[in-house]
């Protein structure tokens, strides 16, 4: 019987404490080639500024090269326990969702991770580029970059949650991102705040930043499945009472006419 009271919050608290921390290093653990070489990044130092920008730029292409596959199939298992957790079942069983997810949505989550890589990796080398031309383009692609970064997000949420291809999954995802501005923003400030502050208490890292960024990115995901659940329900609803008048008025017509025929 879990205990009630104060005690009851405590183990509460502790529960989500070692779900999110599980789920959270085994996210790590199945990225650790992409880990590894992010690993320099963090300890870069010597030499010349030329030859840290030289070694900065060749470990951001190998982990572009090795995060599709990767990175992105360990987060894509990592949100469907999330998903579990959101749809009110937090007593899932942690190791077997998280490695069913992973084999479930290698392929895709491996694809989708392709053309995301892509794509981001033009973001940044077009901000690199216009960053000390034209500063204000400078921003718009960083405002480009969020998105595609929210929209990635709703990608992992929508594939662990949809039975789609691959294409329908990243088109879905862009238009979702910018059809629900409201959410894309929440979602780009609560992934911030969560990668600040990981920043500034490290021990955050490895034992909580992606389980609660995929945590706050479903839940907010949800929110929007929702609405478009509810918005369909009453598209439907309101189909089924026009066809009902519609029947209703081709009776009376008929009614009507079987009347006019009798009277002659």
């Amino acid at each position: 019987m879990e205990p009630r009271g104060l005690m009851g919050g405590f183990y509460r608290i502790s529960e989500w404490i070692m779900r999110l921390s599980v789920i959270n290093v085994l996210w790590i653990v199945c990225s650790i080639p992409f880990v590894f070489l992010a690993i320099p990044l963090l300890t870069a130092g010597g030499g010349t500024e030329a030859e840290m920008l030289s070694q900065v730029y060749m470990t951001l292409i190998l982990m572009a090269i090795v995060a599709p596959f990767t990175l992105f199939p360990a987060t894509a298992a990592m949100f469907s326990v999330a998903r579990k957790w959101v749809m009110g079942e937090t007593d899932a069983a942690l190791f077997k969702t998280f490695f069913k997810g992973y084999k479930e949505n290698y392929k895709q989550s491996m694809l989708g991770g392709i053309v995301y890589t892509l794509l981001l990796a033009i973001m940044v080398v077009d901000f690199i580029v216009y960053r000390e031309q034209l500063n204000l383009l400078s921003y718009i692609f960083i405002a480009f970059l969020i998105l595609l970064v929210v929209s990635l997000f709703n990608f992992f949420s929508m594939l662990v949650h949809y039975h789609m291809k691959t294409f329908q999954l990243l088109k879905n995802a862009v238009l979702i991102t910018i059809g629900k501005p409201f959410r894309s923003i929440s979602t780009a400030i609560m992934a911030g705040a969560v990668m600040y502050f990981s920043t500034r208490f490290t021990f955050l890292i490895p034992f909580f930043m992606g389980s609660i960024i995929a945590y706050l990115s479903f839940w907010n995901f949800y929110i929007i499945y929702q609405k478009l659940q509810d918005q369909a329900e009453k598209a439907r609803i309101a189909e089924e009472e026009e066809a009902e008048q519609a029947a209703e008025l081709d009776r009376e017509d008929l009614v009507k006419s079987d009347y006019n025929d009798g009277s002659k």
